[in-house]
């Protein structure tokens, strides 16, 4: 793999290198030798992130992890993209895709699906027409990271959702 790795707010040092190369190193075996992996450290206040970004042919595998440690942000990143590997090789497997970007071994390799989707349960409710900020308070009341509901100046369905940092966004339809 190709390591374009740049900083921001922070001087990428040999050792945060090192680590990046180190610990990404794991996932070589799934990539070519040709595969670019885009990284970004970037330094905010207190939060140490890290962005990774994979381009494939036709997709374009991306994680990003936010923590108070560099070194552990890399872990924790390198774990996601495993993840989204596996998901993603099952996809090309179960759809008789072509895997450019892969390796013949990785894309042979017998691995169990722990990643499988399944709706395990349905769920049906009467939506009566609110407001947005009413619907941030149910959501609230109920515990929730997202709340559905009709909204009352549109009269269409809408999500509205918490949130880093205790925001909140709202997802209106567009036809």
């Amino acid at each position: 793999m190709q390591y374009i790795i740049s900083g921001k707010n922070i001087d990428v040092t040999e050792g945060l290198k090192a680590a990046v190369q180190d610990k990404l190193g794991k996932l070589e075996r799934y990539f070519t030798p040709e595969t670019e992996v885009h990284v970004t450290l970037s330094v905010e206040k207190e939060r140490q992130k890290i962005e990774i970004t994979i381009p494939m042919k036709g997709n374009i595998v991306r994680a990003e992890q936010v923590s108070d440690d560099m070194y552990v942000s890399i872990d924790l990143v390198e774990e996601i993209i495993e993840r989204q590997l596996r998901k993603y090789k099952n996809k090309i497997v179960d759809q008789q895709q072509s895997a450019v970007s892969l390796s013949k071994a990785f894309v042979e390799e017998d691995i169990e699906d722990d990643d499988e989707i399944k709706i395990i349960r349905s769920k049906r409710f009467a939506m009566k027409p609110m407001e947005a900020e009413e619907a941030c308070l149910q959501m609230e009341l109920l515990g929730h990271s997202f709340y559905v509901f009709r909204n009352a100046t549109t009269d269409e369905v809408n999500v509205v959702y918490k949130r880093k940092g205790n925001t909140y966004g709202l997802i209106e339809p567009e036809f």
